[in-house]
């Protein structure tokens, strides 16, 4: 199984050109992934995947496939699927490889966790560490009932891209203090580690006294020049400016609630059995099959997760997918992450939405795009693309989310449905 778009535009000519980033397997990579500019002072660069279903608007078929791309590249080190060493658990990273670490866990039949940063009052914190280069750090780990760290088994831990390792590092080092095992495993879509910075990871591994391998669909290198960060803010000032929003009129706002199944968890925030991640499946499906009706002539749906809610909305526009023959449907997910937005055809991120989280309202939430940059619009400018439906998926209340979706009313056509579902508690 691969990951990959077909016919895929470079988006990441821009930013290597001002920056003379070079990078190896420059085609393969170029279908994986695109560059952009952060506004961040820890890094000048941010790889934006092409298949994760973040930043960019993506088939949610080939999102879950990038998922089960990951957990195959995990399954050729251990010995298959089922394999010599099945995984005890598989930890994803918040947020962006919530749903990508879900996906890697369904196919290797695995119980699954993923880091959090929305502590539930009620759960013990068993582990905390930080990202350093994110612009959000803090990760905490919170099982609950039948998950839990000390599982014996090989631990897996993912995340979208690997750059230097330190953060699955610092992670292993942290959980094999308390809940030592013989080996992890850290999988990725992308690695795209320097030589030296291989070199770095297996000294530090060995002196954790601990084996640690990597399992990545594309391994590659990406090598920055020096004093990149000023490179950065020149590239910067040189770009044009973010796209504007759709020039067409505003959709209505339609709100669907009570459509999540009682008692189901909408993420694996506090851990999920394989049998815990069908039960969370079905109630997708049953979402979607409730849905269906209100989109019926759409001309595209766009469903949208938030932040750490990632899995899930995928899962949903997958069955939506299936519903809806002959619909264009994709999703992507709002994040915390601030980026450098520009109207350029080479560029991964031509424009940002900023609105109030809904699960913080006094905290910036965004999105980034809301259409797939490197389209090519048969007539008009791109910022004109826009999905009929767009289907928010948030667990918060209606009028929480409300700004959001007052926020997105200029990118779809038709409506913004927004649909809450509970947040994520404990199984017993």
């Amino acid at each position: 199984m691969t990951a990959t778009v077909s016919g895929a535009v470079d988006l990441g000519g821009t930013v290597s050109g001002l920056l003379e980033v070079d990078v190896a397997s420059r085609d393969r990579f170029a279908q994986l992934c695109g560059l952009a500019l952060r506004d961040n002072p820890r890094r000048a660069h941010l790889v934006v995947s092409r298949v994760l279903g973040k930043h960019v608007p993506v088939a949610p078929g080939a999102v879950l496939g990038a998922g089960a791309a990951v957990g195959e590249a995990v399954a050729a080190i251990l010995g298959g699927i089922p394999g010599d060493e099945a995984p005890g658990l598989v930890i994803g990273y918040c947020e962006t490889a919530t749903g990508l670490g879900h996906a890697a866990a369904d196919r290797l039949g695995a119980a699954y966790l993923h880091t959090t940063r929305r502590l539930h009052p009620g759960v013990p914190v068993a582990a905390a560490f930080e990202e350093e280069h994110s612009h959000a750090v803090a990760h905490a780990l919170q099982p609950a009932g039948a998950v839990r760290l000390d599982a014996p088994g090989p631990l897996v831990l993912v995340d979208d891209e690997l750059t230097s390792g330190r953060t699955a590092l610092n992670t292993v080092a942290e959980l094999h203090a308390r809940w030592p095992r013989e080996r992890y495993v850290v999988a990725t879509l992308l690695d795209a580690r320097t030589p030296a910075a291989r070199a770095a990871f297996a000294e530090r591994a060995d002196a954790l006294g601990v084996r640690v391998d990597v399992a990545a669909v594309l391994a590659t290198e990406l090598t920055l020049p020096a004093g990149v960060l000023d490179r950065a803010a020149a590239a910067r000032a040189a770009l044009p400016a973010a796209a504007p929003p759709p020039s067409g009129a505003p959709g209505s706002v339609v709100a669907h609630e009570g459509l999540w199944p009682a008692g189901v968890p909408t993420t694996a925030r506090h851990g999920l059995t394989p049998a815990g991640s069908a039960r969370l499946a079905g109630a997708a499906d049953a979402v979607a099959a409730s849905l269906a009706p209100a989109l019926a002539g759409s001309r595209g749906v766009l469903v949208l997760g938030t932040e750490e809610l990632m899995h899930a909305p995928t899962v949903v526009g997958a069955r939506l997918a299936g519903r809806l023959p002959g619909v264009p449907v994709t999703t992507q997910s709002t994040t915390r992450s601030p980026v450098h937005a520009a109207d350029d055809p080479g560029y991964a991120l031509r424009r940002s939405l900023a609105f109030p989280a809904p699960d913080d309202p006094a905290r910036v939430s965004r999105v980034h795009n809301l259409a797939d940059p490197a389209a090519l619009p048969a007539t008009g400018p791109w910022s004109d693309l826009r999905a009929d439906d767009v289907v928010v998926v948030v667990d918060a209340p209606a009028a929480d989310a409300a700004p959001m979706a007052e926020a997105l009313r200029p990118f779809a056509a038709r409506a913004v449905h927004l649909v809450t579902v509970p947040v994520a508690e404990p199984v017993a």
